[in-house]
């Protein structure tokens, strides 16, 4: 079985945060964020987000762009234009689009932990992409890490 986890920086300390990166085995951080250098980040913005996490927990960093939503899709959904099941629509169709299920396979993500700023994971696109990912391939489990 493949995992997979899934986190939330907002809402969290980082010592909330990291600890549960690295009391689940977490070997990697995807980042899945539009904007990863925001000063509302805190300690989960660029680059200080690869630093802690491979001095704190020996963790590595990467930023998937092509796991974002657009900018655009994003703030019509912040400013309300968009309902969350139009905006899930759109999220999953763009996923189609990028090929996502072709270009990822489930190995390469095993024990990574896909990032965003949501504190849950109700209603996130970091959910929606591990649930996209795991209807593609059935040996894939989601773990979401909250608090």
């Amino acid at each position: 079985m493949i995992e997979i986890f899934t986190i939330g920086f907002t809402g969290k300390s980082a010592e909330k945060f990291f600890n549960l990166l690295k009391t689940n085995g977490v070997t990697q951080i995807v980042d899945t964020r539009i904007n990863t250098g925001g000063q509302l980040s805190g300690y989960a913005k660029t680059p200080d987000l690869a630093f802690f996490a491979k001095e704190i927990g020996k963790i590595g960093y990467r930023h998937e762009l092509d796991f974002a939503p657009e900018l655009e899709m994003m703030r019509n959904y912040r400013d309300k234009k968009l309902t969350w099941d139009e905006y899930k629509f759109e999220y999953l169709n763009l996923l189609d689009l990028r090929k996502i299920g072709q270009k990822i396979s489930p190995e390469e993500l095993h024990g990574h932990c896909l990032l965003c700023s949501e504190h849950k994971p109700e209603k996130c696109h970091r959910r929606l992409l591990a649930e996209y990912l795991a209807q593609r391939h059935n040996n894939l489990k989601i773990t979401h890490l909250v608090d």
